[in-house]
């Protein structure tokens, strides 16, 4: 089965977990934009919140109703894709730019739904890390991150510059910690496996369902 197919079921799996009358967060990528007219079909009444301007401009288009963010503060369940899944939950995301906003959106979520095609499961986490980084002092935090680059990508939503880390990923939790230590660092796209209840990952016409544990102490977000 092709990857595409595999994203497409991943996705309709994912969709017949959301409920009449919920509150959903919707995720950025290749995988959720198969996620926006299977929900679509289902012809629910729902109240959603898009982590990018394409993923709500494709929802509009597909009649979901689409609200700014200040008008929910918690989402019944958000649904995203992910780069990268290791056994245990642990993330990689970012590749679409919009990592500070789907984390913000999966921490609000009583339940995040992870939606893969079988090649994003890994068995441990492997470079590059997204980064969305301030441009003020630009260069001096690219120094404390070496070994980083800046990505050849349009500015994240809220106008942050987009850049990879290159390092090890050896120990993900440490990592985590020097990132979102880091003066300039504005986000980064290790997902720990407490912000993670559900992974619904395609194998052929497939999907398998692993589900976390979930905590939300602030320390692990």
């Amino acid at each position: 089965m092709s990857v595409e197919h595999e994203k497409q079921r991943a996705a309709e799996a994912a969709a017949e977990l959301v409920e009449d009358g919920m509150t959903v967060g919707l995720g950025t990528g290749s995988t959720v934009a198969y996620l926006l007219p299977a929900l679509a079909r289902r012809g629910l009444s729902l109240r959603c919140v898009a982590t990018s301007p394409q993923t709500e401009e494709a929802a509009l288009m597909l009649d979901l109703r689409v609200e700014p963010f200040g008008s929910i503060d918690r989402f019944d369940i958000t649904i995203d894709g992910a780069d990268q899944i290791t056994p245990d939950g642990w993330l990689v995301k970012g590749g679409g730019a919009a990592h500070t906003r789907e984390k913000i959106v999966a921490a609000a979520a009583a339940r995040f739904v992870v939606i893969a095609d079988s090649s994003k499961r890994v068995t441990a986490l492997h470079p590059p890390v997204p980064l969305e980084l301030l441009e003020f002092g630009l260069a001096a935090t690219m120094r404390l991150l070496h070994p980083v680059s800046l990505r050849d990508a349009p500015r994240s939503p809220d106008g942050g510059v987009i850049a990879d880390y290159h390092g090890a990923v050896d120990d993900p939790a440490g990592l985590a910690a020097l990132l979102g230590a880091t003066p300039g660092v504005v986000e980064h796209g290790l997902f720990p496996p407490t912000l993670v209840a559900d992974v619904c990952v395609a194998r052929g016409d497939s999907v398998e369902h692993h589900n976390h544990a979930k905590s939300r102490a602030r320390e692990d977000i």
